[in-house]
C-alpha cells in the first residue's frame, strides 16, 4: 500500500526544534543562514537581526580570546569535515532596550557539526549551543564551598595540633581514632601505637581497671566523663593527668563521636597532698612544748612558702563576713589593680554577689559542708574598671576551725578557662 505523501515545511520544522541551533554558511565570514526559535530566545536577538550577516557582526564577541576559540572551531569543521566541541567560553549578550539594555554575562558550550552535500562537500556548519551560565556559577559556588570547607578543616587541624592540652577523639563504639601532637609528644608513642585501645598501655597498671571501668560506664550511658589517672611520660615517669571526655550527638540524639582532653596536674596534685600532710603535722605539734612550737613555726613558714609558690589560686577568708586574710600571688594576679587583703569579699569583689558566690560561702560557713565546683562560670572585673571578663574555675570552698571553733574558709582553685575554650572550639568545629 503506498504511503500517503504529506507536504513538510522543513524550515518551519527546523525553527521548532527544541535545542538552540544556528545554521552557518561555510564561508570565511561564517554567514548566518538560519536559526531555531530556541536560539532566538537565548541570543536575545531576532532572526531578522542575525540572518544574512557575518557571525561576529550578528553576535559580537566579548573578547578576542573567545572569538579566536570560535574561529578555530569553524576552521576545524571546514578542514576536517568532523564535529568539533569548543571549550567553555564566555560570550555576553546585549539585552534589548525594553529589558534595560547593557550586556548580560553568559557562558556557553557549543559543538559545530558539518552538513555535507551528496558529493561530500561542506554545505553548512550547524552550531548546537547550550547556555551553561547557571551550571558555571553553580560550579563556582561549589568550588568556593570546597575552598571554605578545606579552610575550615585546616583551621580545625591547626587548633587540634596547637592546643596546649592533650586531645583525642573516639568513634561511637569507644575506640580512639585520633590523638593530637601534645599526646604523642607526652607519651613518646606514634599515632598507630595509640589508636584503638593502644592508649591503655600508657596508663599506670594500678589505674587501668578504674580508668577502663569509668570510660565504659560513660560510653554505655552516653554521659560526660571526668577522672584522674597516671599516664606514662616519654621519659618513663608516670604523671597524674586530669581527663575529661564529652559525647557529640546528632539531631536524633545519637552519639557520633567522643572528644577528650587531658591536662598534666601531677605537680598540683603532689602539692595538695603535701599541704594536707602539713595540716596534719601542724595539728599534732600544736599540743607539744616550746621546742615543738618552734618546729610548728618553721612548718608554717614552709606552708606559707608553698602557698606562695603553688600555681593554684589560694586564699583564706576569715570569719562569717569572709574577709581576705591571705591571698597568694596567682590569686592576686587575677586582680592586679584591686586591694584584696583586709577587705571582705563583698567589698573587694562586688560583682560576685549577684552571681551567687557569696551565698555559696555563707552555706559552707554555716553548714560546714565542703563545696566543690567544676568548670564553674564566673564573670570578673579583673582590672577594676567595670568591664567583666568570663572565666571558668575548678574550686573548693572548705571550712577550717581553730580551737574547735569556726574560723573561716580556705579557697583552692584552678583556672580552666583555656581548657573549656579548647573543648568549645572542638565542638564548634565538629558542627
Amino acid at each position: 500500500m503506498p504511503v500517503p505523501a504529506f507536504p513538510v515545511d522543513y524550515q518551519k520544522l527546523f525553527h521548532s526544534l527544541p535545542d538552540s541551533f544556528l545554521l552557518i554558511a561555510p564561508d570565511e565570514a561564517a554567514t548566518i543562514v538560519d536559526n531555531t526559535n530556541s536560539h532566538v530566545g537565548v541570543s536575545m536577538k531576532s532572526r531578522e537581526e542575525a540572518v544574512g550577516k557575518p557571525f561576529f557582526e550578528a553576535y559580537p564577541s566579548s573578547d578576542e580570546e573567545s572569538a579566536a576559540t570560535i574561529r578555530e572551531s569553524h576552521e576545524h569543521v571546514r578542514r576536517h569535515h568532523q564535529p568539533h566541541t569548543m571549550p567553555l567560553i564566555r560570550y555576553d549578550l546585549e539585552r534589548p532596550l525594553e529589558q534595560g539594555g547593557g550586556l548580560e554575562e553568559r557562558y556557553w558550550e557549543a559543538t559545530h557539526y558539518p552538513i555535507l552535500d551528496e558529493n561530500g562537500a561542506l554545505e553548512f556548519i550547524l552550531q548546537r549551543t547550550q547556555d551553561v551560565t547557571e551550571r558555571y556559577h553553580a560550579e563556582l559556588r561549589h568550588q568556593q564551598a570546597q575552598r571554605e570547607l578545606a579552610e575550615q578543616q585546616e583551621r580545625t587541624r591547626f587548633i587540634l595540633e596547637s592546643l596546649p592540652v592533650m586531645v583525642w577523639t573516639n568513634v561511637p563504639s569507644g575506640e580512639a581514632d585520633y590523638f593530637n601532637p601534645r599526646w604523642l609528644d607526652f607519651t613518646g608513642n606514634s599515632l598507630a601505637e595509640c589508636i584503638g585501645q593502644g592508649w591503655v598501655r600508657s596508663v599506670h597498671p594500678d589505674d587501668v581497671a578504674t580508668a577502663t571501668r569509668l570510660w565504659n560506664q560513660a560510653r554505655e550511658q552516653s554521659t560526660e566523663l571526668q577522672m584522674e589517672y597516671r599516664l606514662r611520660r616519654h621519659d618513663g615517669q608516670y604523671r597524674w593527668v586530669l581527663v575529661r571526655a564529652v559525647p557529640r550527638r546528632n539531631e536524633a540524639g545519637e552519639v557520633t563521636m567522643w572528644v577528650g582532653c587531658g591536662t598534666d596536674i601531677h605537680d598540683q596534685k603532689l602539692m595538695v597532698q603535701e599541704l594536707l600532710e602539713q595540716n596534719e603535722q601542724q595539728a599534732l605539734l600544736s599540743d607539744q612544748a616550746y621546742q615543738a612550737y618552734q618546729e610548728v613555726h618553721r612548718q608554717r613558714e614552709t606552708f606559707y612558702s608553698l602557698f606562695m609558690q603553688t600555681p593554684a589560686l589560694i586564699c583564706i577568708l576569715r570569719g562569717p563576713e569572709h574577709r581576705f586574710e591571705f591571698v597568694n600571688p596567682p590569686y592576686q594576679r587575677l586582680f592586679p589593680n584591686r586591694q584584696l587583703v583586709g577587705q571582705t569579699v563583698a567589698q573587694a569583689l562586688p560583682e560576685v554577689i549577684e552571681q551567687g558566690f557569696l551565698d555559696l560561702l555563707n552555706g559552707v560557713y554555716t553548714t560546714g559542708q565542703t563545696f566543690v565546683g567544676n568548670e564553674v562560670q564566673i564573670d570578673l572585673d579583673h582590672d577594676g574598671n567595670g568591664q567583666l571578663k568570663r572565666s571558668y574555675l575548678n574550686f573548693t570552698y572548705q571550712l577550717f576551725e581553730e580551737q574547735g571553733q569556726k574560723a573561716g574558709i580556705t579557697v583552692f582553685a584552678y583556672d580552666v578557662t583555656a581548657l573549656v575554650a579548647a573543648r568549645q572550639a572542638l565542638e564548634n568545629a565538629g558542627h
